[in-house]
Formats: C-alpha cells, sequence, structure tokens
C-alpha cells in the first residue's frame, strides 16, 4: 500500500481547522451590548449591576491596564431556534494562547448570581439545552482588563506591572458577542478527531494502530460534506467508533487525574486580582462539576478557600456543597503554596497549621498530602514537617525543569535531615497545567520513570493561573481516552485516592535524601531583598510577640491576642507565596508587600512592647529582654535581667593603612582599602582569612540570564567579577568600629565592621544605596579552611552540602539556600557566617599553589541583584544587611549566633528580672515557639528540636506549675504513641531527641 500518512494527517488538520470548528456554531446573532468602566479599583457586584453603561460594538478598544469594565449583554433567542441548544459566546479579545495571562471575566444574572467564569479557552454561557424560542437574555460580565506582562516576546521590561505607572490605553478590542446554536453532534465530532489524531501523531509509524486510525480518519472525512458539515457530522462520527471503542491493553499506563487550575496567588497580577481569578475559576468548576458526574476538582491554599469564602458567599455557598458531595477537594493542607527554601522552622510549620485547620474546620476534611506542583526547590528540613502535621505523601513537578540533571524517579521516598520520609510524586506529564492533549498523555506514559514496578501517574488537569480550570472538552477527551488502545488510561480521581493505588502498588519505592534542588531559578534567593527582609523580620517578631505575650499572659494575666496574632500569621504566610517571597512578582505585589510588612512590624512591636511593660513592671532597674533561645550576656533565653558587661574593644592604626580592632578574643586587621586581611583567633593561635586574600570584599558581577530575569542566574555570570577594592574612606567609629564608604557605578555602600567587647564575631553592617541594572553584588569571606562539605541552616536543623564539583549534580548547586548562618570546619576548628536577611550564598575552594599549598574555601553572601522582569525597578533605593565573621565557631555556635543577629536585645525598665516561661538545660535544644494553645484553654505549646545533629537527652523546665504534658502534633494534637518520648516530673521534663529531631508539648497549667 502506498504511504498516504502525511496526506491524511494535513487533510485532518485544515478540515478540521476551517470546516469542522467553525461548525460548531452553525447559527448566530449579535448581542446588544453596553458598557461601563469603573473608576479605579473594582467596584461591588451591586455596584456594577446598577451602574448605567453605554452602548459598544465589537471590534471597539475597551479596558485601561488593571480596570474593571462592566458589560450587559442584551438579546433575544430567534423563535426558530427552538428545541435546539443555545449558547452566549462572548469574546472579550481574548487570545486563545494565553489562557491565565490577560483579560478575564466573571458572568452575572440580573439578580447579582455569578455563573460562570470567562476565559480565553472557555468564552461560552449556557442559555438553554433545549430553548423554548423568543427568551429574553440579559447577563452582565464583570471583566478585568489585566495587561498582559509576559508575552510572545518574553521578559521585555515594562511598565504596566503596576497601576502607578501603567498608564490608560485600553488593552483589548471586544470581539464577538453572540447568541449561538450549539451543535452538539459537531462539537463531538470535533473531539473525536482530536483524540485520534493526537494519538495517531504518537504511536510509532511502524504500529498497526496507527494505521488503523488512519484508514478510519480518512474514512471520516470522506463522510464530510464540505459545504454540510451539520448534516454529515453524525456519519462521520460513525465513521470513528471502532477504533474509539478498542480498549487498551492491560500493561497501560493509569493516569489520575485531577481537576485543577494552578492560581498563582500574585505574580503578574496583584494580591486583589486573585480574589477574583479564584471567584471566576470556583464558579467555572462548581458549575462543571453539576454537568460532569465523573468529574472531581482539587484546590489547594486556604487563604484562596478562604477568600471565595470573605468575598463571594454566593459562591462559597456552592463550593461547600461541592466539596461535601466528595468531589471539589481540598488539597495540600497548607495556607498558600509557599516557597519552601527561605520560610523559617516556625513559618513553615505554620503554613500546614493553618492551613489544615482551616480545612478540618470549614469542611472536616483531613489532607494527607502536601500539594506544591511550582514551587523552586524543596529544602531538606520539610519531610518531618509534612509529617508531624499529620501529612505523609508530597506532589510536585517543578523539579523537572531542572536544567542539567534529569531527576532520576517519579515515584520514591523523600528522607529529611532527620530520617523522616515521605511517598513523593512527580507527575510524569511534566505540566501542572494538563489538557488532555495526546501529546502530554503519550509523554507522562513514556516518560514514567518507574516502569515494571509501578504503572501510575497523576495528571493536574486545566488551566491555571486565572485560566479557568478544566474545560468541558478535557472532560470529554478524558472520557474517550478512559479505555483507548494505544494510549494510557485516564480516570478521574482525587489526590488522596492516587496516592493510596500508587503505594500500594508500589510500597517499596526508591529513596531520595536531602534537599529537592532545583536546578533553575535560583537566583529567587536573592531578588527583590526588602521583601525577603520583611519575612525575616516578620518571622522572628512573631517569635517574639508570642513568646513575650504567652510570659506575661502565665505571670501578669495579660490578655494573650489570639485574633491578632492568628491574623498576623496568616498576612506573613500569605506572602512566603513562591512568587511574592521569591520576587519574581510585578511591581505592585511587591510595593504593597513592603507597605505590608511595615504594618506587620508596627503591629507586633506594639504586642511584645505592651507585654515586656506587663512583665517588667513599675521600676527603674534596666532590664535586657532576651528572646533567643540561648543565654546571652547573662541574661537566659526567653527571660529579662540586667545584662553582664564582659571586656573591652581597642580599635588602633595599623602599620600600613587602616585599622587594628582587637578585645582579646580576636584580632581584625582592616587594610587601607577596607579590607579584612586578618581575623586572628587568639586562643586558638589560629588565622581565619587566607593568605594572600581579604575577607568582607565586595564583588559585581554582570548578571544577564538567557530566561527568567528575577528568577535565574546563570552560572556564567561569573565569568566576569569586579573587585571593590576603592574606598572614599575608611576610619575609626564609635571605640569599638571602623567605618568603610565605597563608590562604584551609581551606587554607593557604607560599611560598619564592628568588634564587640567579649564576642568572638566581627560584624559587619552594610549599607548599599543601589542604583545598578542587570548587575549581582556579592560579599565574599575567603577562609583558610580544608573542607569538603559545608552546613547551611534550614527548617529545624542544617544540611550539608559539597565545596566541591565532582559531578553534575554538585556543579549545579552554584547558587544555594541558607537561613541565619553557613559554617565551614576543619575537626577542631571552624568558621561561621551569619546573617540577618539574606539567603543566597555560594562556597567554592580552590587549593593554593604557592607559600603552604593549602585549601582557600570562599564563602559569598548574595546581597543585591538589579533584574528588569517582570519589575523594571527591581531592587532600586537603599538597603541595610547585618552579617557577622565568626572564627572558631563549631556548629553550636553557628546556631547560636545565627539566631542572636536575628533578635536583638530589647531594654526596658522595671521592677527586676522576669525568668523564662521554659527553658531547656542543653543548647542542642532550641526552642523555636513558646506560645498559648491556639484553642484558647491557655495551654503552654512549646516546640523545639535539636540542632547541632546529634542524639541529645535534656531536661525542660516550666517556670509555672504543670498539670500535665502531652506530646502532639503540630496542630497541637496529642499523639498517644509518642508519650513514651519524655519523662515528667512536676515542672520538669525529661527528652531524648534524634539528630535534628522536632517535637512539639502541649503543657497543661495547674
Amino acid at each position: 500500500m502506498h504511504d498516504d500518512r502525511n496526506l491524511v494527517e494535513a487533510r485532518l488538520k485544515r478540515v478540521l481547522d476551517e470546516r469542522v470548528r467553525p461548525a460548531v456554531y452553525p447559527e448566530s446573532v449579535p448581542l446588544d451590548v453596553a458598557v461601563w468602566h469603573a473608576p479605579g479599583e473594582p467596584v461591588p457586584v451591586e455596584e456594577g449591576l446598577a451602574a448605567e453603561p453605554e452602548p459598544i460594538e465589537a471590534g471597539a478598544r475597551w479596558g485601561a491596564p488593571w480596570g474593571t469594565s462592566w458589560f450587559r449583554v442584551t438579546g433575544t433567542v430567534p423563535k426558530e431556534w427552538a428545541g435546539k441548544t443555545v449558547e452566549a459566546i462572548l469574546d472579550l479579545g481574548f487570545d486563545e494562547n494565553m489562557p491565565g495571562f490577560q483579560c478575564e471575566g466573571l458572568v452575572y444574572r440580573p439578580d447579582g448570581t455569578p455563573v460562570k467564569g470567562l476565559n480565553p479557552r472557555n468564552q461560552w454561557v449556557r442559555i438553554g439545552a433545549p430553548v423554548a424560542g423568543g427568551e429574553e437574555v440579559r447577563l452582565h460580565v464583570e471583566a478585568a482588563s489585566n495587561p498582559v506582562i509576559l508575552d510572545y516576546h518574553p521578559f521585555v521590561p515594562t511598565h504596566l506591572g503596576d497601576q502607578d505607572t501603567a498608564g490608560s490605553e485600553p488593552q483589548y478590542r471586544l470581539a464577538r458577542m453572540d447568541l449561538a446554536v450549539l451543535d452538539e453532534t459537531v462539537w463531538n465530532l470535533v473531539l473525536d478527531l482530536e483524540v485520534v489524531g493526537e494519538l495517531m501523531a504518537e504511536l510509532p509509524v511502524d504500529s498497526p494502530r496507527r494505521w488503523e486510525i488512519l484508514r478510519a480518519v480518512d474514512a471520516a472525512l470522506d463522510a464530510i460534506d464540505l459545504q454540510d458539515v451539520n448534516g454529515t457530522a453524525e456519519e462521520a462520527r460513525s465513521r470513528l467508533t471502532e477504533v474509539l471503542s478498542a480498549p487498551a491493553v492491560p500493561s497501560a499506563h493509569r493516569i489520575s487525574a485531577v481537576g485543577h487550575a494552578h492560581i498563582d496567588s500574585a505574580w503578574l497580577w496583584p494580591l486583589r486580582e486573585t480574589v477574583r481569578k479564584v471567584a471566576r475559576t470556583t464558579s467555572n468548576m462548581t458549575a462543571l462539576l453539576e454537568d460532569e458526574p465523573d468529574f472531581v476538582f482539587a484546590m489547594s491554599q486556604a487563604q484562596q478557600w478562604a477568600w471565595v469564602r470573605d468575598h463571594r458567599p454566593e459562591v462559597w455557598a456552592r463550593v461547600k456543597k461541592a466539596v461535601a458531595d466528595g468531589r471539589f477537594v481540598p488539597a495540600g493542607g497548607m495556607w498558600v503554596e509557599s516557597d519552601t527554601n527561605m520560610p523559617g522552622s516556625e513559618a513553615m510549620a505554620r503554613q500546614f497549621v493553618h492551613g489544615k485547620r482551616f480545612f478540618l474546620d470549614e469542611f472536616g476534611v483531613e489532607n494527607d498530602e502536601a500539594w506544591l506542583p511550582d514551587t523552586f526547590g524543596f529544602a531538606a528540613g520539610l519531610p518531618q514537617i509534612i509529617k508531624a502535621a499529620g501529612a505523609k505523601y508530597l506532589l510536585t513537578q517543578k523539579i523537572s525543569w531542572s536544567q542539567t540533571n534529569k531527576f532520576p524517579h517519579h515515584t520514591f521516598r523523600w528522607e529529611g535531615i532527620d530520617g523522616t520520609r515521605i511517598f513523593t510524586h512527580f507527575p510524569p506529564v511534566d505540566t501542572y497545567n494538563c489538557s488532555m492533549k495526546g501529546s502530554e498523555i503519550a509523554h507522562a506514559a513514556r516518560n514514567f520513570k518507574d516502569k515494571g514496578v509501578a504503572r501510575h501517574s497523576l495528571a493536574p488537569t486545566g488551566w491555571g493561573d486565572g485560566g479557568g480550570g478544566t474545560t468541558r472538552e478535557m472532560i470529554a477527551k478524558a472520557a474517550r481516552l478512559r479505555d483507548l488502545e494505544g494510549s494510557a488510561t485516564v480516570t478521574w480521581e482525587t489526590p488522596r485516592a492516587f496516592f493510596e493505588k500508587a503505594e500500594a502498588e508500589n510500597p517499596q519505592p526508591p529513596v531520595w535524601v536531602g534537599e529537592l534542588y532545583l536546578e533553575l531559578h535560583r537566583a529567587t534567593l536573592t531578588s527583590q531583598a526588602k521583601t525577603k527582609q520583611g519575612n525575616r523580620r516578620s518571622e522572628h517578631l512573631l517569635r517574639e510577640a508570642e513568646l513575650w505575650a504567652a510570659t506575661a499572659a502565665v505571670r501578669a494575666g495579660f490578655p494573650y491576642p489570639y485574633e491578632d496574632l492568628d491574623r498576623i500569621w496568616k498576612t506573613v504566610l500569605l506572602h512566603q507565596f513562591h512568587d511574592i517571597l521569591p520576587g519574581s512578582s510585578i511591581a505592585w505585589v511587591h510595593r504593597e508587600a513592603r507597605a505590608t510588612y511595615d504594618r506587620v512590624a508596627a503591629e507586633l512591636n506594639g504586642i511584645v512592647d505592651a507585654a515586656q511593660r506587663a512583665l517588667a513592671g513599675e521600676g527603674d532597674t534596666p532590664l535586657v529582654f532576651n528572646a533567643a533561645p540561648h543565654a546571652r550576656a547573662g541574661v537566659p533565653a526567653g527571660a529579662a535581667a540586667a545584662p553582664a558587661t564582659d571586656g573591652r574593644t581597642e580599635v588602633t592604626p595599623r602599620t600600613g593603612g587602616g585599622h587594628l580592632l582587637d578585645n582579646g578574643l580576636l584580632r581584625v586587621e582592616v587594610d587601607g582599602r577596607g579590607l579584612v586581611v586578618s581575623a586572628y583567633d587568639i586562643a586558638a593561635d589560629r588565622e581565619t582569612i587566607a593568605p594572600g586574600t581579604a575577607g568582607n570584599l565586595l564583588q559585581l558581577h554582570p548578571d544577564f540570564p538567557n530566561m527568567w530575569d528575577a528568577w535565574d542566574v546563570d552560572e556564567f555570570y561569573r565569568n566576569t567579577v569586579t573587585d571593590l577594592t576603592e574606598a572614599d574612606e575608611v576610619a575609626a567609629a564609635d571605640g569599638v568600629s571602623v567605618r568603610v564608604v565605597r563608590s562604584f557605578g551609581s551606587s554607593r555602600v557604607t560599611q560598619v565592621l564592628t568588634l564587640a567587647p567579649g564576642e568572638r564575631r566581627l560584624e559587619v553592617d552594610t549599607e548599599v544605596d543601589w542604583h545598578e541594572t542587570e548587575k549581582f553584588l556579592k560579599l565574599a569571606f575567603p577562609v583558610d579552611v580544608h573542607a569538603e562539605r559545608y552546613a547551611s541552616e534550614t527548617q529545624f536543623g542544617h544540611f550539608h552540602r559539597p565545596t566541591h564539583t565532582n559531578t553534575s549534580w554538585e556543579a549545579a548547586k552554584f547558587e544555594a539556600c541558607n537561613h541565619r548562618f553557613v559554617h565551614l570546619a576543619e575537626p577542631g576548628w571552624g568558621v561561621a557566617v551569619v546573617n540577618d536577611s539574606t539567603y543566597g550564598h555560594d562556597v567554592t575552594r580552590t587549593v593554593r599553589t604557592e607559600g603552604d599549598a593549602g585549601t582557600t574555601t570562599t564563602v559569598r553572601v548574595s546581597l543585591l541583584r538589579a533584574p528588569r522582569f517582570p519589575d523594571p525597578e527591581t531592587d532600586q533605593g537603599v538597603h541595610r544587611f547585618r552579617h557577622a565573621l565568626v572564627p572558631g565557631a563549631d556548629i553550636g555556635d553557628a546556631v547560636r549566633e545565627g539566631w542572636r543577629i536575628n533578635l536583638p536585645e530589647r531594654r526596658v525598665t522595671g521592677a527586676g528580672e522576669v525568668a523564662p516561661l521554659v527553658s531547656a538545660d542543653r543548647d542542642a535544644v532550641v526552642v523555636t515557639a513558646v506560645k498559648l494553645a491556639d484553642d484558647g484553654s491557655g495551654d503552654v505549646v512549646v516546640r523545639f528540636h535539636e540542632a547541632h545533629g546529634g542524639r541529645v537527652r535534656s531536661t525542660l523546665t516550666a517556670g509555672f506549675p504543670v498539670a500535665g504534658v502531652a506530646v502532639t502534633d503540630l496542630l497541637e494534637r496529642p499523639l498517644a504513641e509518642a508519650e513514651q518520648a519524655v519523662e515528667t516530673d512536676g515542672d520538669r521534663i525529661a527528652v531524648r531527641l534524634r539528630p535534628f529531631q522536632l517535637m512539639t508539648l502541649r503543657l497543661k497549667r495547674a
């Protein structure tokens, strides 16, 4: 037989595009359209419905950036359409290639009842099936003219990302606004042809099945009269029946489809617009659930559910019913789909506390899974947090974006720093916006890494980013793929059902130990420095507010601010969303974030001040409140007392220029360039700075990645570097410090280097007035340490990374995340670099070819970037950072100094000392939270972990009478199986912890 495959395939494409798809709506009449443009921000629904619109014609331009326009569409169904299915086609000017990234609408009836969302792939509104003819149609559309930020030519700088700079030029041109007859036979023919055509294209050319489909397609096309598609569609469908009914082979890959709409809580739109995106999508999905009995939809992010509840009560009622029916599924058990690299220990825990509690309180639903398809890598401390929250599964897809190394598994157990293992799945479909294309389904089956031991994967199905979720077309295609020869099988299932099946068929999957590092988007650890500083400051202020409010509540009857703390936590957790904290959102988002963090700080400082005044009482004794988990200056952790003074620092001129700082523990030389050329540990008789190098070295790199400006830094940035060694000023200051001023480009840096009395640390306070573009600023400390690995802090512990690049996996980690410290050591001696607000860093090593041939290991802190997309003014302005170099530090010193720099002491005058509410007798036991129980019972909740990486026995002492102790999960629910982990004796609680183990205790007050 002659090979006519290309001929038939080309014929299929043209007939579908030019004849069959246009015949889906064979008859139409125009609607009358009028519009009212709301001034400023969106208005309440009742105001939009009541406004008096003005006529507008198809083809007219509308919609200033970030504006809201209310369209009124009216018309009459022709009487001759009686008995037919009629829909309104409402095209606001959509580009079908950009679902979720442009204008969107929500359709209302005249009484304000929401009907469904409008999106580029979802432009229809059902009027009747069938209609009687003569019906009057009146609909209202709340249309958001969100500008296109990420266009066909991506990453072009634009000022459209903030309403303050976006201008007023209309963004869209109104397109088709019609009543139309839907020919369901032709609609089904389109889907039949799409499914078989897409399947055919994925089968091997020498596959008999491919040729069977080709012949059936050819026959179906022969049956179509191109001048009467509607009259011949039924016959064309009949010629495809046989190939569409052939069952899948028993070994076919099995896909659990989960309806989904990955809505970023903020990204290329502000938070307020996400509230509306969620309303549009949930309106769509609840309507679709009513029409499609097999369909299941899952939505994550408790914050988004709360927005529906609080802003769209009429939609919320439909959502609650669908949840009760088991088909609209709360997923993930987190407040938002947060970044997981940068949030601190408690914040990561509270993501699950607030997320799971919301779903429990609202629906009685307990989530088994963490759902994070789009997060930019996963910190090694996360598995035990997931388990401590009462969950046992993780789903993500983003690791498939890694540039260098292909992750070797799709289903595996992920082991965290404490040994906890979580059953984890990466959907091999490699998208969280699956649309049921044949290419996607075939890719999932081919790509699945666990063939032979498993055959099950998950496909999150639906348009995300506000694109409206799953469509009726996707559901129709899934129905055809349920059991189809040549394809993977597709079944709608909940995440829980998928995970239970996947775990049952593969009970001993491979294990991956340590972080799940994304080999992409590394610059999200640095972009938008003030957003990151706001997060870090808020986390520590929340610790202080809970600690002092709980202490004051127990000691002085202080009213514990339950509601305020709950609200503030949710605000901070929202801003940990994976495009806000990482700095990859538009200018509007980060402008609002800065203002929000300022309000949070003011409110939390108010709570702290009030609680401390209540504790201190009336008096003139100077007290230092120490919120850190370690004693400081003679003040116990979580206590207040008069500070001890110990030692002094001398600042003297240095031979050759510069200054010498000496406090008897360290002797630091700052040369005439303002660089640290020596940091000598006097007791250890050991130099810190590597020979021939200098610390406190600011280095400037060009920074223009190939893609994803705010997200990425590509390794070639290192090829060019400028060492900022010229100083405008190097002078002694305050008797214990050296002040260094530098100018470069259009920017200026002022640093204050301080050697505190009685402390083995050099503090470096840096102020940068930053006005560079597409540059990367680093702060380097080359140290004389031979180490094959180093430690960086993560949630509830620390994680080791290699300093070498033996493999491509190691080389890919050229920029990594730490929390408060980085530590590297030889046996018996080490160095820590601690910070108060930075996350990105790199560590490299070289072997000196001259002199002692020793190893120089350089720690570089990432300070600032200046990408131009999506915020063209990223990080312009003044920034302040605090770092410290700690010579002679072991891992315990690194932990302690990291907490110290983030929790400055507070000075208050009062009547006398304040004893800690709870204390631990081992430095390795770090208390991360002291608070009152969320249920208002007055119980004291204490969370702590082993922080040094070893086993420890410790006694916790409560500073109040204790009537009972329970080991709990993160939601403060008792864990019966864990009771043997503690021994109680009155107010003393003995615990045993394995390395990095997290524990939560609930102490009932007598």
